[in-house]
This record gives structure tokens, C-alpha cells and sequence, in this order.
């Protein structure tokens, strides 16, 4: 298996909600955001801001940004982290992220859609 299809696999299971590993990690970082006195948007910013600084995997994308979108943090605001960070981290650290969350919220689509077309 291929790292390609190891991604598409994790992200499958996600979408599924069939990842206990990765609801822990969720769970963890609930967490830690009680612990940090944030509000909810600036917690997501500053983590998609790391996740960059770090070179993270896709999935890692797609779990911070999910649970980002769903505490009110928007598209633009994201964009803004993005901005805010690349003369800190590099262009080339920032585009690669931005295409690490194509892809991985690509993959999570296409999972999701396959799992609906199964239940039909």
C-alpha cells in the first residue's frame, strides 16, 4: 500500500467516523483548548498556524479545520492566518500547506460521497 492510498484510507475512516486513534487525538485537543483560556477561533487559528509551521499531514489539516469550521472560524479568516504567517514560515511552507488541505478535504469529499453512494 502506498502513502498515497495510507492517506486516502485515514481519511476514509474519518469521514466514516470509524478512527478511534484520531477521536482521541480530537478529544485531546478539546482539551487543551479549555486549558489555554483562547476563545474557540483564536485556539483554531493559532493551531492551523502550527499545523503550517510544522509541515503537517493532510488528515491533520482536515481534523483542526473541521473542528474550526464548526467553532465559527471562517475561509477568509483562515486565508488571513495564511498571510499573517508566510514571512514568518516561507511561501513555499504556506502553498504547500494550502495544497495539503485540497487535498486532504478532497479526499475526505470523495470519501464521503462513496459512502453515501453505498448506503443508496
Amino acid at each position: 500500500m502506498t502513502t498515497q492510498d495510507d492517506s486516502g484510507s485515514t481519511l476514509s475512516s474519518i469521514a466514516l467516523g470509524e478512527a478511534p486513534v484520531l477521536e482521541r487525538l480530537i478529544e485531546m485537543n478539546l482539551d487543551s483548548l479549555a486549558s489555554s483560556g483562547l476563545d474557540e477561533k483564536t485556539y483554531f487559528m493559532v493551531r492551523l498556524a502550527a499545523l503550517v509551521a510544522m509541515d503537517a499531514a493532510p488528515v491533520s489539516y482536515v481534523m483542526n479545520l473541521g473542528l474550526a469550521s464548526e467553532a465559527g472560524m471562517t475561509l477568509e479568516e483562515a486565508q488571513g492566518v495564511l498571510i499573517a504567517i508566510s514571512p514568518v514560515v516561507g511561501s513555499a511552507r504556506v502553498a504547500s500547506a494550502a495544497g495539503k488541505m485540497l487535498r486532504g478535504f478532497g479526499m475526505a469529499i470523495a470519501a464521503e460521497q462513496a459512502a453515501m453512494e453505498d448506503q443508496a
